[in-house]
Protein backbone atom coordinates (compact mmCIF):
# COMPACT_ATOMS: atom_id res chain seq x y z
CA UNK A 1 0.00 0.00 0.00
CA UNK A 2 1.60 3.26 -1.10
CA UNK A 3 1.45 6.58 0.69
CA UNK A 4 1.75 8.65 -2.47
CA UNK A 5 -1.05 9.25 -4.95
CA UNK A 6 -0.77 11.26 -8.13
CA UNK A 7 -2.55 14.57 -7.55
CA UNK A 8 -3.65 17.31 -9.95
CA UNK A 9 -1.09 20.03 -10.54
CA UNK A 10 -1.42 23.62 -9.36
CA UNK A 11 -0.02 25.65 -12.24
CA UNK A 12 -0.72 29.08 -10.69
CA UNK A 13 2.43 29.11 -8.56
CA UNK A 14 4.54 28.23 -11.61
CA UNK A 15 2.96 31.07 -13.59
CA UNK A 16 3.58 33.53 -10.75
CA UNK A 17 7.22 32.42 -10.30
CA UNK A 18 7.90 32.76 -14.02
CA UNK A 19 6.18 36.17 -14.24
CA UNK A 20 8.14 37.48 -11.26
CA UNK A 21 11.42 36.06 -12.59
CA UNK A 22 10.84 38.11 -15.74
CA UNK A 23 9.86 41.11 -13.59
CA UNK A 24 6.51 41.47 -15.38
CA UNK A 25 3.23 42.82 -14.06
CA UNK A 26 -0.08 41.06 -14.53
CA UNK A 27 -1.09 43.91 -16.84
CA UNK A 28 1.85 43.22 -19.17
CA UNK A 29 1.09 39.49 -19.25
CA UNK A 30 -2.58 40.29 -19.90
CA UNK A 31 -1.66 42.53 -22.82
CA UNK A 32 0.72 39.94 -24.31
CA UNK A 33 -1.68 37.02 -23.85
CA UNK A 34 -5.01 38.66 -24.68
CA UNK A 35 -6.40 37.43 -21.33
CA UNK A 36 -7.81 39.66 -18.61
CA UNK A 37 -5.90 40.74 -15.49
CA UNK A 38 -8.62 39.33 -13.18
CA UNK A 39 -8.48 35.94 -14.95
CA UNK A 40 -4.66 35.85 -14.70
CA UNK A 41 -4.90 36.74 -11.02
CA UNK A 42 -7.38 33.90 -10.50
CA UNK A 43 -4.98 31.49 -12.23
CA UNK A 44 -2.04 32.58 -10.06
CA UNK A 45 -4.17 32.26 -6.90
CA UNK A 46 -5.50 28.81 -7.92
CA UNK A 47 -9.10 30.08 -8.15
CA UNK A 48 -9.29 29.25 -11.86
CA UNK A 49 -7.83 26.45 -13.96
CA UNK A 50 -6.78 27.62 -17.40
CA UNK A 51 -7.79 25.65 -20.47
CA UNK A 52 -4.99 24.25 -22.61
CA UNK A 53 -5.47 27.18 -25.02
CA UNK A 54 -5.32 29.77 -22.21
CA UNK A 55 -2.27 28.10 -20.69
CA UNK A 56 -0.49 28.27 -24.06
CA UNK A 57 -1.33 32.00 -24.33
CA UNK A 58 0.06 32.59 -20.83
CA UNK A 59 3.18 30.55 -21.65
CA UNK A 60 3.77 32.54 -24.86
CA UNK A 61 3.41 35.79 -22.90
CA UNK A 62 5.98 34.48 -20.39
CA UNK A 63 8.38 33.34 -23.15
CA UNK A 64 8.09 29.67 -22.22
CA UNK A 65 5.90 26.70 -23.09
CA UNK A 66 2.83 25.17 -21.50
CA UNK A 67 4.84 21.98 -20.99
CA UNK A 68 7.49 23.89 -19.01
CA UNK A 69 4.84 25.58 -16.85
CA UNK A 70 3.24 22.21 -16.12
CA UNK A 71 6.64 20.72 -15.29
CA UNK A 72 7.25 23.54 -12.79
CA UNK A 73 3.75 23.26 -11.30
CA UNK A 74 3.23 22.26 -7.68
CA UNK A 75 1.29 19.07 -6.94
CA UNK A 76 -2.00 19.74 -5.20
CA UNK A 77 -1.23 17.28 -2.40
CA UNK A 78 0.62 18.73 0.55
CA UNK A 79 1.69 15.49 2.24
CA UNK A 80 3.90 12.71 0.86
CA UNK A 81 5.65 10.09 2.99
CA UNK A 82 8.92 8.54 1.79
CA UNK A 83 9.53 5.39 3.82
CA UNK A 84 13.04 4.49 4.99
CA UNK A 85 12.96 1.17 3.15
CA UNK A 86 12.05 2.78 -0.20
CA UNK A 87 14.95 2.94 -2.65
CA UNK A 88 15.31 3.96 -6.27
CA UNK A 89 16.03 1.26 -8.84
CA UNK A 90 19.32 2.89 -9.88
CA UNK A 91 20.60 3.11 -6.31
CA UNK A 92 23.59 0.91 -5.44
CA UNK A 93 23.05 -1.58 -2.65
CA UNK A 94 26.40 -0.85 -0.98
CA UNK A 95 27.76 2.35 0.62
CA UNK A 96 28.20 5.04 -0.45
CA UNK A 97 24.62 5.71 -1.42
CA UNK A 98 22.24 8.60 -1.97
CA UNK A 99 18.56 8.45 -1.14
CA UNK A 100 16.08 11.10 -2.21
CA UNK A 101 13.91 12.23 0.69
CA UNK A 102 11.45 14.17 -1.48
CA UNK A 103 9.63 12.69 -4.47
CA UNK A 104 8.73 14.61 -7.59
CA UNK A 105 9.21 18.15 -8.80
CA UNK A 106 9.02 20.53 -5.82
CA UNK A 107 10.44 23.82 -4.60
CA UNK A 108 12.77 21.93 -2.27
CA UNK A 109 15.01 18.90 -2.68
CA UNK A 110 16.36 16.78 0.14
CA UNK A 111 18.80 13.87 -0.06
CA UNK A 112 20.48 11.61 2.45
CA UNK A 113 24.10 10.64 1.75
CA UNK A 114 25.40 7.54 3.56
CA UNK A 115 29.09 6.63 3.61
CA UNK A 116 31.78 8.48 1.73
CA UNK A 117 31.56 9.96 -1.74
CA UNK A 118 33.90 11.59 -4.27
CA UNK A 119 35.65 14.08 -1.95
CA UNK A 120 37.32 15.75 -4.94
CA UNK A 121 34.01 16.69 -6.53
CA UNK A 122 33.20 20.38 -6.22
CA UNK A 123 29.59 21.50 -5.87
CA UNK A 124 28.03 24.85 -6.66
CA UNK A 125 24.27 25.24 -6.47
CA UNK A 126 22.23 28.08 -7.85
CA UNK A 127 20.16 28.39 -4.68
CA UNK A 128 20.68 28.03 -0.92
CA UNK A 129 21.23 24.70 0.81
CA UNK A 130 21.56 23.32 4.31
CA UNK A 131 23.77 20.37 5.26
CA UNK A 132 22.91 18.44 8.44
CA UNK A 133 25.14 15.68 9.86
CA UNK A 134 22.75 12.99 11.13
CA UNK A 135 25.53 10.54 12.10
CA UNK A 136 29.32 10.54 11.91
CA UNK A 137 31.45 13.50 10.88
CA UNK A 138 32.38 15.44 7.75
CA UNK A 139 34.91 17.98 6.61
CA UNK A 140 33.61 20.69 4.31
CA UNK A 141 35.71 23.14 2.33
CA UNK A 142 33.84 26.32 1.36
CA UNK A 143 35.00 29.81 0.50
CA UNK A 144 38.62 28.86 1.19
CA UNK A 145 37.93 27.63 4.73
CA UNK A 146 37.62 24.14 6.16
CA UNK A 147 34.79 23.28 8.53
CA UNK A 148 34.60 20.12 10.63
CA UNK A 149 31.07 19.07 11.51
CA UNK A 150 29.95 16.28 13.82
CA UNK A 151 26.65 14.61 14.61
CA UNK A 152 23.88 17.20 14.92
CA UNK A 153 25.86 20.06 13.31
CA UNK A 154 24.55 22.04 10.33
CA UNK A 155 26.15 24.25 7.69
CA UNK A 156 24.16 26.76 5.63
CA UNK A 157 25.46 27.73 2.19
CA UNK A 158 23.99 30.55 0.13
CA UNK A 159 23.50 30.02 -3.58
CA UNK A 160 26.68 30.20 -5.65
CA UNK A 161 29.12 29.10 -2.94
CA UNK A 162 31.59 26.53 -4.28
CA UNK A 163 32.24 23.71 -1.85
CA UNK A 164 33.33 20.11 -1.46
CA UNK A 165 32.97 17.68 1.40
CA UNK A 166 34.02 14.27 2.61
CA UNK A 167 33.04 11.92 5.40
CA UNK A 168 35.74 11.53 8.05
CA UNK A 169 34.00 8.69 9.93
CA UNK A 170 32.66 5.42 8.51
CA UNK A 171 28.87 5.17 8.06
CA UNK A 172 28.43 8.95 8.12
CA UNK A 173 24.94 10.16 7.17
CA UNK A 174 24.48 13.69 5.83
CA UNK A 175 21.12 15.22 4.92
CA UNK A 176 21.27 17.97 2.29
CA UNK A 177 18.21 20.20 1.84
CA UNK A 178 18.28 22.66 -1.05
CA UNK A 179 15.99 25.09 -2.82
CA UNK A 180 15.24 23.52 -6.21
CA UNK A 181 17.26 24.67 -9.20
CA UNK A 182 14.13 25.71 -11.14
CA UNK A 183 13.27 28.27 -8.46
CA UNK A 184 14.51 31.78 -9.11
CA UNK A 185 15.74 33.01 -5.74
CA UNK A 186 14.34 36.45 -4.98
CA UNK A 187 16.75 38.71 -3.15
CA UNK A 188 15.43 41.53 -1.02
CA UNK A 189 14.91 44.49 -3.29
CA UNK A 190 15.75 47.96 -2.05
CA UNK A 191 12.69 49.97 -1.08
CA UNK A 192 11.93 53.09 -3.08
Amino acid sequence: MGDHKEQPLRVGAAVRRRRRALDLTLAVVAERSGLSVPFLSQIENERARPSRSSLEKVADALRTTAVELLAAADPACSVDVVRAEETEETEPTFPPRVRSLVRGHHQMHASEFTGDHDAGREFQYRNDQLMYVADGAVEIEAEGRAYRLGRGDTLYLTGGVRHRWRATVADTRVVVVAVAEHIEAVRDRPRR
